[in-house]
Order: structure tokens, then C-alpha cells, then sequence
């Protein structure tokens, strides 16, 4: 390749609409792979609290002492944890009025723990739309760049007598240039996307087999707990 068909000469020479194209791609772009650095860093942590959080849930703790530990001011709780602090604490407020059916308290405390868990998977699926729309739609921007600049050469060569593929060539290489960086932008967005929407479906399933098995540990604490009442009266 020649130092006039260069990448970077054929930006420069470029026409303003193409050029404002590949910086819309380039920004996309940039803004992509910081977000892709982001959330991937994200999902790691989430999956670490998880396996983290489900080995100390099971391992047989106190659900008391559990819950003090994680809703300690220096604890950053999130995922799993948030789920289970909110549930468990909203349980814990329900128990201790009087009249309250062990049924409703553990609906309630089910209820705590779906709200939180909407949050939470609102975080996990945050900046992914602006992936995939960065994924669907950069090809087509960097097509539209491409079509403007052949056509603008096109019409540059109506005003020659003679049109050779020298003058062709440098106008349709700049054109090609705006559909190359569109698919660049596009292939990791959509990869990303693909990864991290597969990811937050994995957490959603585990956040949701986990509550259903706290409900079943809760309802079996308020019964017992009815019983001792039962019994003390």
C-alpha cells in the first residue's frame, strides 16, 4: 500500500460527512470498550460474592449472626447478599409484631427479596442496551459513510473527461474506510453483549433458586417459632 492510500491519509482526505461518520464510530467505539471493561469487571465481582455468599449461607451460620455481619457499615453488601439482608431483616420486622400469621411474614420477607432482586438486575443489565444498539447499528452508520463518499467521488469524476481507476481508487478506499471502522465498533459490542447477557441470565437463575430456598428456610423458622410462642402461652 502506498503512503497516499494510508489509513490515516485517507481519513484526512476524507469529505465532512464521512469524517463526521468515523468520529461518531470512533466515539461509540471508545465509549464501548469502557463500558465493556466496566461490566466485565462487574460480573467478575458478582460472581465471586455469590459463590462467596452461598458457602457461608450453607455452611450452617447463624442466619442472625449472617445478617449482622453483612449489614455492617464497613461491608459493602451487593447481589446475593442484598437479597438476602433485605429479605431477612424484613422477615425479622414482621416477626416481631403481634398478630402476624407465619404466612404473611414470610410473604412479606419474599417480597423484600424480589424488590431487591429487581435492583439488582437492573444494575447487571445497565449500559447493556447502549451495547447492542452499538452492535446493530454501527455496520449500517459505517455503510451509510460509505455510500456518501463513493457517491461524492462519483460525482467528483463526472467533471473529468477521462476516469481511470487511479482517480477512482483513493475515493472508494476512503469510503471503505468509514464501513471497516463500523464493523470494528460493531464485532466486540455485540460480543460483549452476547457475553454479559448470558452472564446477568446465569446470576438471575442463581438469585432465584436462592430465594426460593430462603423462603423454604424461612418458612420452617416461623413455624418453629409459632410453635415456641404456642407453647409458652
Amino acid at each position: 500500500m502506498t503512503n497516499d492510500l494510508s489509513i490515516v491519509h485517507l481519513i484526512t482526505q476524507a469529505g465532512p460527512i464521512v469524517k463526521l461518520v468515523m468520529l461518531m464510530l470512533v466515539v461509540a467505539s471508545i465509549i464501548s470498550w469502557t463500558f465493556i471493561f466496566a461490566k466485565y469487571k462487574e460480573f467478575q465481582s458478582a460472581f465471586k460474592v455469590t459463590n462467596t455468599f452461598e458457602k457461608r449461607f450453607w455452611s450452617g451460620i447463624d442466619l442472625n449472626e449472617l445478617s449482622r455481619q453483612i449489614g455492617s457499615a464497613h461491608h459493602s453488601r451487593c447481589g446475593m447478599e442484598s437479597i438476602f439482608h433485605m429479605g431477612f431483616q424484613e422477615y425479622k420486622r414482621l416477626k416481631e409484631q403481634s398478630g402476624m400469621e407465619p404466612m404473611h411474614v414470610v410473604e412479606g420477607a419474599r417480597r423484600a427479596m424480589q424488590a431487591q432482586y429487581t435492583r439488582e438486575m437492573d444494575v447487571l443489565d445497565n449500559h447493556l442496551p447502549f451495547l447492542a444498539t452499538v452492535g446493530s447499528t454501527s455496520p449500517y452508520v459505517g455503510l451509510f459513510g460509505t455510500v456518501w463518499g463513493i457517491m461524492s467521488s462519483f460525482q467528483a469524476l463526472g467533471n473529468m473527461k477521462q476516469a481511470t481507476l487511479a482517480l477512482v481508487a483513493p475515493g472508494i478506499s476512503e469510503a471503505l474506510v468509514a464501513t471497516a471502522m463500523g464493523l470494528f465498533a460493531a464485532i466486540p459490542a455485540v460480543v460483549a453483549y452476547n457475553r454479559f447477557s448470558n452472564n446477568a441470565d446465569r446470576l438471575a437463575t442463581r438469585y432465584e433458586t436462592f430465594m426460593d430456598d430462603f423462603t423454604t428456610v424461612l418458612q420452617r423458622q416461623a413455624h418453629v417459632s409459632m410453635n415456641e410462642k404456642s407453647s409458652g402461652s
